[in-house]
């Protein structure tokens, strides 16, 4: 095959599976939730934001909000807006150190922590699918395939800065 028509074949399955991670994200966000509300009937409806929050908060606690929206690359805007939202529903508390009375700090309420868990668990499931997946891999394959993610993340990123530098531009 020639290898213009190779790129064209990849870049035609890129485009399919991007669409498919698409739906496959919205349907797990959606099990998520499901079962989220399962665990926690009658409690107010979180979105995936909400979880993903909490979700950094009980693995990186104490977490203040910058970190935070580094961390799950949100605005500290939306962070502050969802954590606001997440301390008046009991998920999360605000805490100070010792040492620094000025900034604040989140981590998780018992509440919060019994949420966590279960994100937790959910998610070591389907990381268990994909390493059932990967498996039938040599590890040759799995260095090419880390090499080609490694380089797409590169160049993914490469594009946004690009795409910025024209935003601020034209602005």
């Amino acid at each position: 095959m020639e290898k213009a028509t190779s790129i064209q074949h990849i870049y035609d399955l890129l485009i399919k599976m991007n669409h498919q991670l698409e739906q496959h994200q919205q349907r797990e966000s959606m099990s998520i939730l499901a079962e989220i509300h399962e665990h926690f009937d009658g409690i107010a409806a979180l979105n995936i934001t909400d979880v993903h929050v909490i979700d950094c908060i009980g693995r990186h606690e104490p977490i203040n909000v910058t970190t935070l929206a580094e961390r799950i690359e949100l605005s500290k805007g939306t962070v502050s807006k969802v954590s606001t939202k997440l301390l008046k529903e009991g998920w999360i508390r605000r805490t100070q150190l010792n040492d620094n009375k000025k900034e604040i700090y989140f981590r998780l309420t018992p509440l919060g922590k019994k949420l966590f868990l279960v994100h937790e668990r959910l998610h070591a499931k389907v990381q268990r699918q994909l390493f059932e997946y990967l498996s039938r891999y040599s590890s040759e394959e799995l260095d090419v395939l880390k090499r080609l993610l490694s380089d797409g993340i590169g160049f993914m990123e490469a594009v946004e800065r690009q795409d910025k530098r024209l935003e601020s531009k034209d602005m």
